[in-house]
């Protein structure tokens, strides 16, 4: 009877290999660890957050597009203002100097007129310089030179109050001279007994001549060759004499006429001139 209950102790020992499931289980305990991947979309959402912020620089070109606005500045292309010599039809006479500054001097011929007044009286010198076919013309010190021949005609204002009326006008003091004697001149004697002598021949220049520039109330103007030149001279003289020099309307009128019909008769632009 001892001997058969020995084998009968041994069984339960055999149960240890099932004890070894609950290790197994471990293994399924990392299954969670497996999830981490998932935890990386987050990240992934980064990349789609930056797609707004490509579509504002996508917008940049958009904000160029004023910039393209630019042709609007066209219109200071403004050709139109080339009709300025269109203006010549219309403007009787120019500032010599300013019409030169301007390019707007004729070159195929023209009538000068400028002045020398006296500081301290009315006594005045009018010089009238007629030129044509100018080759050039260019500024110097002293004034602007005319590479040209040209006719120059003198009238000289004596006021009744000049001292010395008995010397010839070749004679008189630098300033107050002209280089003619009575005999060569015509005279006016106005109402309040000044004098006005035009010489009655020009004097003729050839190769140059220089027009010196005005200083204080002088002046020299270009008068452009008009089919009514001739009654703009006569108007501007009567205007000048009148006004400027204190002679009475009528005597500056008269004066005035006898001028331009100098003119007329010796330095108009037929001829030699044309």
């Amino acid at each position: 009877m001892a001997t058969i209950k020995k084998p009968a102790a041994k069984k339960p020992a055999a149960k240890k290999p099932a004890a070894k499931k609950p290790a197994a289980k471990k293994t399924a305990a990392k299954k969670p660890a497996a999830k981490k991947p998932a935890a990386k979309k987050p990240v992934a959402k980064k990349t789609a957050a930056k797609k707004p912020a490509a579509k504002s620089a996508a917008k940049k070109p958009a904000a160029k597009k004023p910039a393209a606005k630019k042709p609007a500045a066209k219109p200071a292309a403004k050709k139109p203002v080339a009709k300025a010599p269109v203006e010549k039809t219309d403007v009787k006479f120019r500032n010599l100097f300013d019409a030169y500054a301007q390019g707007k001097l004729p070159f195929a011929h023209g009538y000068i007129v400028s002045s020398f007044f006296s500081p301290t009286s009315n006594y005045s010198i009018y010089e009238v310089v007629s030129y044509a076919g100018v080759k050039e013309i260019f500024m110097t010190e002293t004034g602007l030179q005319f590479i040209t021949g040209g006719k120059k005609l003198y009238i000289l204002l004596e006021p009744d109050t000049y001292q010395i009326k008995f010397q010839e006008p070749v004679s008189r003091a630098e300033g107050e001279k002209i280089p003619k004697r009575f005999s060569e001149l015509e005279i006016i004697t106005a109402r309040n007994q000044s004098k006005i002598m035009v010489a009655k021949d020009p004097i003729e220049s050839y190769g140059s001549f220089t027009i010196l520039k005005p200083t204080g109330i002088n002046f020299s103007v270009v008068f452009y060759q008009l089919p009514d030149v001739y009654e703009s001279i006569s108007a501007f003289f009567t205007e000048t004499l009148n006004r400027q020099r204190k002679v009475p309307e009528s005597d500056a009128k008269h004066a005035a006429k006898l001028i331009t019909d100098i003119l007329k008769k010796s330095m108009s632009f037929e001829g030699e001139f044309k």
